[in-house]
């Protein structure tokens, strides 16, 4: 009879914690899939965003990260191995591919995209307003921009006989990118001269291609692979002492001349406000695709200085920031 009650009892103290635990939701994960490398300050801005929804990682969230560093072949095993995970949601920046690797991976896990690939024509949603897929996200039409930045970097330099353009030819926005420099160059009468990198080797190339051809500007292609390699880029334009216009805050922020551009730290918000929504339980197929609105237009002076560039007072009143 003792022995009995004793093994009941003990039965029920083990049972107790297990019912325990089995009432408690599991955590929900977010799948992080980045084409290139991941960059702190959009992170940080990422989980921001999360954590104003009430989602602090380590405590009700989970975020588990796989990154391609550019090799854009690895993406399908990467994005196969977070759908293995049986992850809530998927996040997928760096590039287009990304996106593309995750949906191609699942029809069923919704997915958070921050991508300058159209996503209509690309075929990861129906239309901009109602996606009407598992896919949702911000659509940044950088490759729009590159005459605009052809023309704020011609009045930021005097005169500049010839303009070096760096862009990635595995872009898959390269074509659109391209007709818009030379558009904005024949409307300027500006000489231009195209180079081309996609790997980090090919950087230090351009910039000596940048030296030879005595080029006085340089603009530098909106890419998630160059993004990526910020620093790199920002450091040869300085010992090059060549003027060069970017794409987002980042590379002005770190030293370079100007950027101009949609806030890359306000798309990764975004992605981790949709995010949040989705683990709240919206559906990606109503979740209408972001399209930036705003555009800032950023000069570092300290930098304009050592280059010996008096910035007109035009320009610099129609800046949005000046970094001094």
């Amino acid at each position: 009879m003792r022995r009995r009650k004793f093994i009941t009892l003990l039965g029920g103290v083990i049972a107790w914690p297990i019912a325990t635990r089995a009432q408690q939701p599991a955590m929900p994960v977010i799948g992080f899939l980045d084409g290139q490398s991941f960059d702190l300050h959009l992170m940080t801005a990422f989980r921001q965003a999360l954590k104003d929804a009430g989602y602090i990682e380590g405590r009700n969230v989970a975020i588990y990260f796989r990154s391609a560093n550019g090799q854009t072949d690895r993406l399908v095993t990467l994005a196969g191995d977070i759908v293995g995970r049986r992850v809530t949601v998927i996040v997928t920046a760096g590039g287009g591919a990304a996106a593309l690797a995750a949906y191609a991976a699942t029809t069923t896990i919704p997915i958070v995209f921050v991508s300058g690939v159209d996503p209509v024509t690309s075929g990861l949603v129906l239309s901009l307003n109602r996606p009407g897929s598992n896919a949702t996200g911000v659509y940044i039409f950088q490759q729009v921009l590159e005459g605009k930045r052809l023309a704020l970097l011609h009045g930021l330099v005097p005169t500049p006989t010839l303009i070096a353009v760096l862009l990635n030819p595995t872009n898959a926005n390269f074509q659109s990118q391209l007709r818009g420099v030379q558009d904005s160059a024949r409307a300027l009468g500006q000489q231009v001269n195209i180079l081309s990198a996609s790997a980090a080797r090919d950087i230090d190339t351009a910039f000596a291609t940048v030296r030879a051809s005595g080029a006085g500007a340089l603009l530098v292609g909106s890419d998630p692979f160059f993004n990526s390699e910020r620093e790199q880029v920002v450091a040869l334009a300085a010992r090059h002492a060549i003027p060069a216009i970017f794409e987002g805050r980042e590379f002005a922020a770190a030293g370079g001349l100007a950027s101009y551009g949609p806030s890359l730290a306000d798309a990764y918000r975004q992605a981790g406000i949709y995010a949040s929504r989705i683990l709240k339980g919206e559906k990606p197929a109503d979740l209408p695709i972001v399209q930036p609105t705003k555009f800032d237009f950023v000069i570092n002076l300290k930098t304009a200085k050592a280059l010996g560039l008096d910035v007109l007072p035009g320009l610099s009143s129609s800046a949005d920031e000046i970094i001094e």
